[in-house]
């Protein structure tokens, strides 16, 4: 196994989200948060053509910087936790590579902007891809770790996001 320390790369923004959150604390979190906010991805108009097709999906998984995070820990106690957990098994802002992933709900396209509801970033927070949303695994799969039990002591629908 190699030193992966030693590795660095660069990313460019492929444009730039549009949402109601001017600041962290207004984007809803912990047990039973909804995302139900509207949004518009605005890609770079040179990179339109890459939408072609993207119509027909109902669902985009959106990946983007936590631009605005600085620093992290390895032990966090997120909003949904009593305890502890290990950063990787939490959604926390604060990573060695600040970067996140949201499904959003894809409701219209008007050239280079993408219509979308779901959206929990805050307003100009970098895109760096998009992809299509598909899924082969069954629900009742699916695991939710310590967030099953976190959300079963305050009696939280399954399925709500951190």
């Amino acid at each position: 196994m190699s030193d992966a320390a030693g590795i660095s790369f660069r990313m460019c923004p492929i444009g730039f989200v549009r949402t109601p959150y001017g600041d962290s604390s207004e984007v809803p979190k912990g047990p039973g948060a909804e995302h139900k906010a509207e949004g518009v991805l605005e890609i770079r108009p040179d990179l339109e053509p890459g939408l072609t097709d993207i119509e027909g999906f109902s669902h985009l998984i959106v990946l983007w910087a936590f631009d605005r995070s600085d620093g992290y820990d390895l032990l966090v106690t997120p909003p949904t936790g009593d305890r502890p957990h290990g950063l990787f098994a939490t959604r926390v802002p604060r990573r060695p590579n600040p970067l996140a992933m949201t499904v959003v709900e894809l409701l219209g396209r008007d050239g280079a902007s993408l219509r979308v509801r779901g959206v929990d970033m805050l307003d100009s927070t970098p895109i760096l891809d998009i992809k299509p949303y598909l899924s082969a695994i069954p629900a009742d799969r699916i695991r939710r770790g310590w967030l099953d039990d976190a959300e079963a002591r305050r009696g939280s629908p399954q399925g709500k996001s951190e």
